[in-house]
């Protein structure tokens, strides 16, 4: 039984499975295959209820830090924004050798929840804010990016080949995960 009453919006769709998701104002979604019953989703958000009011409690400390958060000034964003078209097509370049991969245009902009992309064509896409990162998170993504050459999917044969250039990739992933949302708020005008 739910301890705390958590209140949930179903979306109800021809997926096989159920999956959580948080919204940045706190609404929590609840996206579920159509025949599915009331019962078994509401078991469903009991049994994430740590889950949830842990990322839930994540979130609320999120906005009284956001408050603290530096801002870059437009000269800032200028020198960084020129000084990340020169560095990420580099560190493309050494780890595309690297890999054994080759690709099309290198574009940087910056996105509120994405760090890079890889198209099928072989277009990667950057975001401009990563060079406020430290050197090896931002090798992290370059060479993330890079792996989709070889495998368009997050499947185990995908991590291995990320493993097999970056065997710390955990490391660089988590700290992405848990101090990127401060480099996308540094970044927010």
């Amino acid at each position: 039984m739910l301890n705390q009453d958590i209140s949930y919006q179903i979306i109800r769709s021809s997926r096989r499975t159920m999956s959580l998701e948080i919204k940045p104002d706190g609404r929590i979604i609840v996206r579920a295959p159509i025949r599915l019953s009331d019962a078994r989703i509401r078991k469903f958000v009991e049994e994430k209820q740590e889950w949830i009011l842990k990322n839930l409690e994540k979130m609320e400390k999120r906005e009284e830090i956001k408050e603290h958060v530096k801002r870059l000034s437009a000269l800032e964003r200028q020198h960084l924004q020129n000084k990340a078209c020169v560095v990420i097509p580099r560190r493309v370049a050494y780890f595309a050798d690297k890999i054994g991969v080759s690709y099309g245009r290198i574009t940087l902009r910056q996105q509120k929840t994405r760090w890079g992309s890889c198209a099928a064509n072989g277009n990667l896409n950057f975001n401009w804010l990563l060079i406020l990162a430290p050197p090896e998170v931002l090798d992290y993504v370059v060479v993330h990016e890079l792996c989709h050459r070889k495998e368009m999917n997050h499947s185990q044969a995908f991590w291995k080949e990320v493993e097999a250039i970056l065997p710390d990739y955990r490391e660089r992933e988590k700290w992405l995960k848990d101090n990127g949302w401060k480099l996308m708020e540094e970044g927010s005008s």
